[in-house]
């Protein structure tokens, strides 16, 4: 690959010019967990970093996913030089079918991290559309007036990068999601060599990780439950094993294997998620199964239990994953039954802790025994590690990401502790245009960043009253009133008929019911009386005076649908 050096070399201000000043533009991942966007522009050049989606939170009723809203791109396309992704996780790397679709960004990845776009991509067929190049750790790759160089990281995830993004006003770096693991599953430690050398040639911004920074101490290293998995085999060599983990964790799963085959035991892996990213990993090399280990579902029949070890998608408590419709009986092909071992390799993610508990209750009456202590070590890096990067890159400025807003400011203190100055500690918030330069720092204005919501095939289409509608339906349920007027005279010739959903039980409220005909019928009929003909105020009347009523009666206030016919 050809390397134009000077091409976004830090930028040496003279006594008379003004240094330049380069945009960091975050579209999401600040203030919540996912949906991880970050624009870099300068001039007539912006670079994507990551394209993630969320999941939504429990008032988004029948929303299945929340991708980042990348209106400010699409306006400014011409600008948009390319999508770096730092890694292959679904907060990284979910939004981008939807994003491709409409913008068709060249993306760049490492070969692990790329297979697994090109699995997103190839579910909504763009595989032919989007220019894609796998780049290795340690190239770097021009783009526009950047440079962007990999550097190898270490991650719940193999293939993981930081980035150098070299932009006419200074080195900016992100460390993506890190940790610093000595004795990886897959690959080498995170090179510490490198950040060392930016931070000698002196790195305008620092945006790392802030997901573990309230945890003092180092994350210990994923081979620790490695030697958790042993043990747990060890112990319960007479029960059949099933252990759930993130689909995406692939040394988790690899460790698994390594204990299976240790203790003589056959894998099964449920669960499509699961399915989809081991057969990627395993055709680019980053996981090793030996020969004979891996058997299919319909195979388990016939092996007896204790030669039986599934991993499975679930560890959340998510509804449709494998673990749940095991734990709920209606999974097509595993039943749990007594004796069987249980393992939750994976820490609650906020919010979900309800979930889990529903399942770990589940499994245990059906006389599992259910594991969830030290079984599983996080992917981020603790206060010590985000130390150590502080110490290497020695940062003009900080700007926390990916984490809510407590961690955002708790990661603030930490790197003025590292000796970052006060008024040089940038807390941002989703869609904030901060004017970064080696003389000062501004936020100098703000772009559309509301997370879009996915329904089904919908994108988008499904906003904010929709949502309040669903949420209005979900707390007091529905009530139906239909009349027909005769076409010219207005006279009520049917109705009014009253229809319940999710409000009363109509067999058992007939006096109710009989009220609110008699509620909607004067109320129509004064209407007619004053001579009020126009449809929208008969709803209107209708709508206010039953809802008074019922809300006198029954302290509800049920959405009331008005529909009137002419005949």
């Amino acid at each position: 690959m050809k390397m134009n050096m000077k091409k976004g070399e830090p930028y040496r201000k003279g006594k008379a010019s003004k240094a330049p000043s380069v945009k960091i533009i975050p579209l999401g991942g600040l203030e919540q967990i996912g949906m991880n966007i970050t624009a870099i522009e300068y001039e007539d050049t912006i670079v994507v970093i990551d394209c993630g989606l969320a999941f939504p939170e429990e008032d988004m009723l029948g929303i299945d996913l929340v991708i980042p809203d990348v209106s400010y791109l699409k306006e400014n396309i011409e600008k948009v030089k390319g999508l770096v992704v730092t890694h292959g996780h679904e907060d990284h790397i979910g939004a981008i079918p939807y994003v491709e679709k409409e913008m068709n960004m060249p993306i760049y990845a490492t070969k692990l991290t790329m297979g697994l776009i090109e699995n997103k991509l190839k579910e909504h067929n763009l595989m032919n559309n989007v220019k894609r190049k796998v780049v290795k750790h340690g190239q770097t790759i021009n783009l526009g007036c950047f440079r962007v160089e990999f550097i190898r990281s270490n991650h719940s995830i193999a293939d993981s990068s930081g980035l150098a993004i070299y932009t006419p006003a200074g080195i900016l770096v992100h460390t993506g999601d890190f940790k610093v693991d000595f004795t990886p599953v897959f690959g080498e430690t995170i090179d510490l060599q490198r950040y060392a050398e930016l931070g000698k040639k002196g790195v305008l911004a620092l945006m790392a990780d802030s997901t573990n920074v309230e945890r003092p101490g180092f994350t210990p290293s994923e081979k620790k439950v490695g030697r958790t998995f042993d043990i747990l085999f060890s112990e319960n060599k007479n029960s059949r094993l099933i252990i759930a983990t993130f689909a995406s964790n692939v040394d988790r799963v690899q460790q698994i294997i390594n204990s299976a085959d240790k203790y003589g035991r056959k894998v099964i892996i449920e669960g499509r998620s699961m399915v989809n990213v081991i057969n990627t990993a395993s055709e680019l090399g980053f996981i090793q199964i030996p020969d004979n280990t891996l058997i299919d579902i319909e195979q388990m029949k016939n092996y007896p239990d204790e030669q039986i070890v599934l991993i499975t998608t679930g560890s959340q408590g998510e509804n449709m994953a494998a673990l749940s419709r095991i734990a709920a009986n209606i999974h097509s092909k595993v039943s749990i039954k007594p004796g069987d071992t249980v393992i939750l390799s994976s820490s609650p993610i906020p919010g979900n802790e309800k979930a889990i508990n529903k399942i770990i209750n589940e499994l245990e009456m059906k006389g599992a025994k259910v594991i969830f202590q030290d079984t599983h070590v996080s992917g981020h890096a603790c206060q010590e590690e985000l130390k150590l990067i502080y110490a290497l890159t020695k940062p003009q400025y900080a700007i926390p990401v990916h984490g809510e807003y407590r961690h955002l400011k708790r990661h603030a203190q930490l790197a003025m502790e590292m000796g970052v100055e006060k008024d040089h500690v940038q807390i941002l918030s989703n869609g904030m245009i901060l004017e970064l330069s080696a003389d000062s720092s501004k936020i100098t204005g703000h772009v559309t960043s509301q997370g879009v919501l996915v329904d089904g095939l919908g994108v988008g289409d499904v906003g904010n009253i929709v949502l309040r509608d669903r949420q209005h339906l979900s707390q007091n349920g529905l009530i139906i009133v239909v009349v027909a007027l005769e076409k010219n005279s207005n006279l009520l010739v049917a109705g009014p008929d009253i229809v319940s959903r999710g409000f009363v039980y109509v067999r058992e409220s007939e006096n109710l019911m009989d009220e609110c005909h008699d509620v909607v019928e004067d109320a129509l009929n004064d209407c007619l009386e004053r001579n009020i003909t126009d449809w929208g105020k008969l709803k209107t009347s209708i709508k206010d005076e039953l809802g008074d009523f019922l809300w006198k009666r029954t302290k509800r206030n049920p959405m009331i649908l008005p529909i009137i016919t002419e005949v």
